[in-house]
């Protein structure tokens, strides 16, 4: 035992030293092992105490769950029967509206059957004029077939566009503000002239246009040809525009701008769109080129100088109107007058009729007042006399 085992920084230790030694270290183990377990315990017996408690808790739940439980059963019971109750009014409310909805249906089903067949009626007649349009329709693809004829033709094309012209003037000018065939001072005769109010020049109008070029501009089936076709437009519009200019444009006779009517529409957008030039050199002509929805506006707007002229004249005749309508408006207002003091007067005599009504009334309450006096009166009067 007196052996040494270990030398530790210069420090030898025998056996029963190192004996000892472990054996203080096991007891300290053992120690601490004690102190652990009594912790241990300690925390169960808290764990313990405190699943108690909860348990307590939760009983504590339980009974007021159960108390809740009771009251809302209680209630859903409560409820049941206002629901069964509400259940019958909602029963009794649907089947009304079901009641009203299948009357108003019916009235509806009632009247958009009537409409319907009225409708029907209605499509019935417009088949029939549909009918009656196209056999138009036919009669008038025969009438473009001979206008395509007529256009064909130099002197039948002349003829429409002028009929074209003279419709449109017709139509927007009174008899005496136009003149066809009209004759001018250097002996030619434009196809219309147009007087203006208060002018003594008249407004030159030519419906003459030169469509050839312009249908051998369609036709042409390769650019040369169309080159071609552009530089005759050019050519044979430029020298009508030069002719119309010379001609109807006389200085005290004339306006100082002519019009020339192209009876096409798509024509003269062509014209527009690919020969502005020759649009640009004819207004410096003083020749202004008219479609016929431009020729109408031209006219509409002829018609309002018309119109504003001849107010003009008439103005003394409006004036003596417009004193009459005065006297006449004087007078109806002199008569509401005497028709508000009426009104007035029965208003003041009605007003006199409520009161005497409402004190009529209040002597009647008295009366009856009155009488149910005299009637609990009456029993100790007869007793008195007995």
């Amino acid at each position: 035992m007196d052996k040494i085992l270990l030398t530790i920084g210069g420090f030898h230790l025998t056996g029963l030293e190192v004996l000892l030694a472990g054996s203080g270290a096991v007891l300290v183990v053992l120690f601490f092992l004690a102190l652990s377990l009594r912790g241990a315990s300690r925390d169960r017996a808290s764990e313990a105490a405190a699943a108690g408690e909860r348990q307590h808790e939760l009983d504590d739940k339980m009974a007021e769950l159960g108390r809740l439980n009771a009251e809302l059963s209680g209630r859903l019971q409560t409820m049941a029967e206002v629901l069964s109750s509400r259940q019958s009014d909602l029963a009794r409310v649907v089947s009304d509206r079901l009641d009203a909805v299948g009357q108003r249906v019916g009235l509806g089903l009632e009247t958009s059957s009537k409409a319907t067949t009225d409708n029907l009626a209605k499509l019935g007649e417009r088949l029939a004029v549909i009918d009656a349009a196209q056999s138009r329709l036919t009669g008038l693809t025969q009438e473009v077939v001979s206008l395509k004829d007529i256009l064909a033709n130099k002197q039948s094309r002349g003829a429409f566009g002028q009929g074209r012209m003279e419709a449109i003037v017709r139509d927007g000018l009174p008899p005496n503000a136009y003149a066809f065939q009209h004759t001018l001072s250097n002996r030619t005769r434009p196809d219309c002239i147009i007087r203006l109010p208060g002018d003594d020049r008249v407004m030159a109008l030519d419906a003459k246009f030169p469509l050839e070029a312009f249908t051998a501009l369609r036709d042409a089936g390769n650019d040369e040809a169309r080159r071609l076709a552009a530089a005759r437009v050019r050519n044979d519009l430029g020298k009508h525009v030069k002719d119309v200019a010379e001609r109807y444009l006389l200085p005290g006779e004339t306006q100082d701008i002519a019009l020339l009517f192209v009876p096409s529409e798509s024509i003269y957008a062509d014209l527009i769109e690919h020969f502005d030039d020759v649009v640009q050199r004819a207004h410096r002509a003083r020749v202004v080129i008219l479609s016929p929805s431009l020729l109408m506006m031209a006219i509409q707007v002829t018609q309002a100088l018309v119109r504003d002229a001849r107010m003009r004249e008439q103005a003394h005749v409006i004036q003596h109107e417009v004193r009459l309508l005065l006297t006449d408006v004087t007078r109806l207002k002199e008569r509401v007058g005497k028709l508000d003091t009426h009104f007035r007067q029965v208003q003041d005599d009605v007003g006199q009729i409520t009161t005497s009504t409402d004190k009529i009334a209040r002597r009647g309450d008295k009366i009856d007042q009155l009488e149910f006096a005299e009637a609990g009166a009456r029993p100790s009067l007869d007793q008195a006399a007995e």
